[in-house]
């Protein structure tokens, strides 16, 4: 199976995360990725094209354009591809008015009023969230699609125990407190959010004693819900598990390192949005 990597407005990360795969993927199959191969646009015979990145320019939007009508499948990889990442968090006038301003054009790409994902304009089969997806998801996506089932959360991937009679009353103040290695990161008073986090990544980051972020996005079940379904759960989860004040918990949440991965998959109400299914979440 040809695959091929477009990347729009990104860090990279996913890229460097699939070539983390190493052996696992025959990078002879790779017809297109402009941090290997010299190419100058995605070649016809492209069975899958994985696009990471968001849509900020409009070098972004025409390469997109282009290169979806030469492959038979599209697959939004990474954060930035579904929700429009780091760059789409906002829409700084100052920012925008320098990147627009006449002396500045001819060395830079014009912006676009905002940075889209990617379903804003061309039709997608599959999303494979992850900031970055680990390399496994790769593996899995490239060499056995069907065996790509993630329809669990974090929580069962990571394993810690989470006894009843452990309820902490504040958040920690540090990220990295990882006090005892077999004890759930919310029992330590950490805000993972691993409950309610779709699974697949192998709870790299709790396991380690980092708490999860939710950069799977959210679970099989909150999937298609609105906005603040996932917010309410994990407020509620923690009112459960913890005796920590909702709205230290709810603030928290809304923090810019939170939202930039609690609004994926959102159906946003000021915008065209639609709620992306859950059967093509990878």
């Amino acid at each position: 199976m040809r695959f091929a990597v477009l990347q729009l407005t990104g860090c990279a990360g996913c890229e460097v995360s699939l070539l983390n795969a190493g052996d696992e993927l025959n990078l002879a199959n790779l017809a297109y990725m402009p941090l290997l191969v010299s190419a100058h646009d995605v070649p016809e015979d492209v069975d899958v094209l994985l696009v990471t990145g968001g849509i900020r320019t409009d070098e972004d939007l025409l390469k997109l354009r282009d290169s979806a009508g030469k492959v038979k499948k599209i697959i939004a990889v990474g954060t930035c591809a579904i929700s429009g990442g780091v760059a789409g968090l906002g829409d700084r006038h100052d920012i925008r008015e320098h990147f627009l301003a006449q002396a500045n054009k001819g060395r830079v790409p014009r912006m676009l009023p905002k940075c889209s994902p990617i379903d804003t304009e061309v039709e997608v089969d599959n999303y494979l969230p992850g900031c970055p997806p680990v390399p496994e998801l790769y593996i899995k996506l490239l060499n056995d699609p069907q065996s790509l089932k993630t329809t669990s959360i974090v929580c069962k991937e990571c394993g810690r125990k989470k006894p009843k009679e452990i309820r902490p009353d504040t958040l920690t103040a540090g990220i990295h407190k990882d006090i005892d290695p077999e004890l759930c990161l919310v029992k330590q008073g950490q805000l993972c959010v691993g409950t309610s986090t779709r699974n697949g990544c192998g709870a790299i980051c709790p396991r380690a004693g980092f708490p999860c972020v939710g950069c799977r996005g959210p679970s099989n079940n909150l999937i298609e819900k609105d906005a603040d379904a996932w917010f309410e759960s994990l407020i509620s989860i923690f009112r459960r598990m913890t005796d920590i004040d909702p709205v230290l918990i709810s603030e928290a949440l809304k923090s810019p390192h939170f939202a930039l991965f609690l609004f994926q998959f959102s159906d946003y109400a000021d915008t065209e949005l639609e709620k992306r299914p859950k059967e093509k979440v990878l």
